[in-house]
């Protein structure tokens, strides 16, 4: 475990003792669809493995235990099957995939909303960004099954989030409760979802209010591309998932708005991000307002995120080599994945950070990691 003091050290040197140490952690690269089917398998086993039906936030490696499902990313790990299913030709990955909107909708509260948090947390409340990401999921499984219960939870959960809307496109109310702060720039990913349900309802209302959210997000956005407010626990040091989360879904939806303010911005920030990448491929975990490292471990699920919205980026904007420094973040990430252990808690997870014992989901195997990883190597695959 990582000390007060260590953790106090320079970024830069704690950077390389970190990754001195962690070398034994890193394996040999093999093919992408490899990497790709590993990580679909493990996150069908720790489906498979549930105590309530979705799928469980993390393995501990620690304890040596899973946690309880998890209904925020159940939801948006939702759309990733269902495109692997496409992807690999496998109808077992669409068939899991439409349970686990069918347990989405069992587990939606009475106000449309989703809880914050696990279904083990001892009071469920709903939460705006939860509910934004399980959108995704009711989106996709509605669009490719035509079940009219997923157009209902759908349409519940996207009203309640534009009843409690702000009139200045903020989410001031509702935050997570397990979260520091109540006011999220990375609420632009829950703008992105009321985009999917706009397009799957035909709802030209969830569309105004997620533009309406974006144009707040860009009043956060300093002239250096930074971003305030956008952090779970440390807004003067945001971790790259959650600059991930804010940056891809404004750059996602400028493109599908046609709104070229949203992609400037987005282009700005991830432009700044591209000067922070490692040697090996890497990002910090954690970035200051000056696009400096401020955590010497990286966030595996922010490398791949990040990694995803460069590849984006790559398909309007050819000038600044997006998909080569997409693809080294992506095969830092898969050289961190473990294919030869025949532990089924760890073979294809991709974990929370590396060295596994950084700061971000400490000695964890997070379920999102593996679903953001899926869709980055998916979309670096359709760039070859």
């Amino acid at each position: 475990m990582i000390t007060p003091v260590l953790e106090r050290a320079h970024p830069r040197w704690m950077g390389h003792e970190l990754r001195r140490w962690a070398r034994h952690d890193r394996h040999p690269l093999s093919d992408p669809e490899i990497h790709l089917r590993a990580a679909a398998e493990w996150l069908a086993h720790a489906h498979d493995v549930g105590q309530y039906g979705g799928v469980p936030a993390f393995y501990d490696a620690r304890r040596q235990r899973w946690e309880a499902s998890y209904p925020e990313t159940t939801g948006y790990i939702i759309p990733t099957l269902y495109a692997y299913a496409e992807h690999a030709g496998d109808q077992s990955y669409f068939d899991r995939a439409t349970r686990m909107a069918h347990w989405e909708s069992d587990v939606q509260l009475d106000n449309g909303g989703v809880c914050a948090g696990t279904l083990a947390a001892p009071r469920l409340v709903p939460t705006v960004f939860n509910t934004g990401q399980v959108l995704f999921g009711w989106a996709a499984a509605f669009e490719r099954t035509g079940e009219p219960r997923f157009a209902d939870s759908l349409e519940r959960a996207a009203d309640w989030l534009v009843s409690i809307q702000d009139d200045d496109g903020a989410w001031r109310r509702h935050g997570s409760p397990f979260a520091t702060h109540p006011l999220n720039t990375y609420n632009t990913r829950t703008a992105l979802g009321l985009l999917d349900a706009a397009r799957a309802l035909d709802a030209p209302r969830y569309s105004d209010a997620a533009r309406a959210n974006l144009n707040w997000a860009l009043t956060q956005m300093r002239p250096n591309g930074w971003l305030d407010n956008n952090d779970l626990e440390d807004n003067r040091r945001p971790l790259t998932h959650t600059l991930g989360y804010a940056l891809q879904a404004m750059l996602g939806a400028g493109m599908r708005l046609g709104d070229s303010r949203f992609v400037d911005a987005a282009r700005l920030g991830l432009g700044r991000i591209v000067q922070c990448q490692r040697r090996d491929g890497s990002l910090p975990g954690r970035l200051d307002e000056q696009w400096r490292a401020a955590a010497p471990w990286s966030c595996l699920t922010g490398d791949v995120q990040i990694a995803y919205a460069w590849l984006q980026l790559a398909r309007i904007d050819q000038t600044e080599g997006w998909i080569h420094h997409a693809r080294r973040s992506i095969e830092f990430v898969q050289s961190t994945q473990d294919l030869a252990t025949m532990e089924p808690e760890r073979r294809g997870a991709i974990a929370g950070s590396y060295p596994r014992h950084g700061g971000y989901m400490t000695n964890r195997y997070p379920n999102w990691a593996a679903k953001f990883f899926m869709d980055a190597i998916m979309l670096s695959l359709e760039a070859l």
